[in-house]
């Protein structure tokens, strides 16, 4: 792997994110928040319906070691049902590396989920190690499942995610959270200017077809971002970018 930018040379994602402090930016009343993605050239944030598909195996690489520098990981209802999550770090080591520098060995997940249709049979549930909340404006109860749930009820049509951050925050202690999408939560996030840094991979690859993209719809207005570094590995590209300003 080369880091084009900003400083050229060779490095590897474990260098690249050995010093990714990201739990420090913290705010008062809300966690840090970064965003992965990956996508084609041609923009879009699945081949045949899922994610997997897009990126190689430094992009998984670099997702897994993402995880290990938050406190949470946010992931939408529509993500969970197709990508079918199993434990947020499944790996021993990883969990190991977490503890060392002060994080719990598991991150938290977050699940946004209006009606609380959820596959309670995936991995996630099923596991038995880590911890589950989900943010939902369901009445009904989860079912009974292995990992440890939490349920947060809102009132009103959606999940007010202002007030889902300021919770996580306040009454969890979340200092850093990591949004694995999917494109409607993104955007949502982003219209509500919530995200702080986004995380990109970019595939060396075209698809067509109307698989979804990284934001579904329009934003209120364009929001810039600053480019903090870029790395390229067999023509997949890794960007890092921070909100300009």
């Amino acid at each position: 792997m080369q880091r084009l930018l900003p400083d050229p040379g060779a490095t590897t994602v474990e260098q690249q994110l050995s010093g990714l402090d990201l739990v420090d930016l913290a705010y008062a009343d809300r966690p840090y928040l970064a965003v992965n993605f990956a996508v084609t050239l041609d923009g879009r944030a699945a081949i045949g319906g899922r994610s997997g598909p897009i990126g190689s195996k430094a992009d998984t690489e670099m997702l897994q070691m993402l995880r290990t520098r938050v406190d949470a990981v946010m992931i939408g209802a529509g993500t969970l049902r197709t990508e079918r999550y199993g434990r947020i770090v499944s790996d021993p080591s990883l969990r190991a590396r977490r503890e060392r520098i002060g994080l719990p060995h598991d991150p938290l997940a977050v699940l946004v989920s209006g009606r609380l249709d959820l596959p309670w049979d995936a991995p996630l549930f099923t596991d038995g190690g880590g911890r589950v909340l989900i943010f939902t404006t369901a009445d009904m109860e989860p079912p009974a499942t292995e990992t440890q749930v939490q349920v947060v009820r809102h009132q009103g049509a959606a999940v007010d995610l202002v007030e889902a951050l300021r919770y996580l925050r306040k009454e969890r202690g979340i200092r850093a959270l990591l949004c694995e999408g999917g494109p409607g939560l993104h955007s949502e996030l982003q219209a509500l200017g919530l995200v702080d840094e986004l995380f990109v991979t970019l595939a060396a690859k075209l698809t067509g077809g109307s698989e979804p993209r990284m934001i579904e719809g329009e934003l209120p207005q364009p929001i810039e971002w600053e480019l903090a570094w870029l790395l390229e590995e067999r023509g997949e590209l890794f960007a890092r970018y921070r909100r300009a300003g």
